[in-house]
């Protein structure tokens, strides 16, 4: 079924984002480059929106907010690791919930034209959000080496 693989995705995509964060701690929340850019706490908080964004879009019942500056205020107003990671693993789990007893034809119905993914497959917004998940988790990899840490190798348990 569908639904089980696209689970197992989206759980695998979840740990192997923090296996590479785990080595950041919560001293380094507000570590940005430079001015401007996201701080450590902001991707994270980022990846976590965007799941949740995804989900409402495709299966609630308000659908795709398109208000992109009312969701990058909540992103940036995020000053904390700890509270980032947390709104990931409950994003994350909304998610994996949302695709419960989801049938396989549930998932292949095309998006609304609300989307600006209109008229692809509903399963896609997961392979979008492993791939946004992994941009994230390639950025996070450079900040944490140049805070002088070393991210573990995302696919292996060490």
């Amino acid at each position: 079924m569908l639904s089980s693989q696209i689970t197992a995705r989206l759980k695998s995509t979840h740990k192997f984002f923090s296996n590479t964060t785990a080595c950041l701690a919560e001293e380094d929340s507000v570590f940005a480059p430079k001015e401007g850019m996201h701080t450590v706490a902001q991707h994270v908080a980022e990846v976590a929106h965007t799941i949740d964004w995804f989900v409402e879009g495709a299966f609630g019942t308000k659908g795709f907010d398109m208000d992109f500056e009312a969701g990058q205020e909540k992103i940036m107003g995020c000053k904390s690791l700890t509270e980032a990671r947390r709104r990931l693993n409950e994003a994350v789990d909304k998610a994996v919930k949302a695709l419960e007893g989801k049938s396989d034809k549930e998932l292949l119905k095309p998006l609304p034209a609300e989307s600006h993914m209109e008229g692809q497959p509903t399963e896609t917004i997961f392979w979008a959000m492993t791939d946004h998940t992994a941009h994230h988790r390639g950025a996070l990899a450079v900040y944490a080496r140049l805070l002088g840490k070393t991210p573990k190798i995302p696919y292996l348990d060490e």
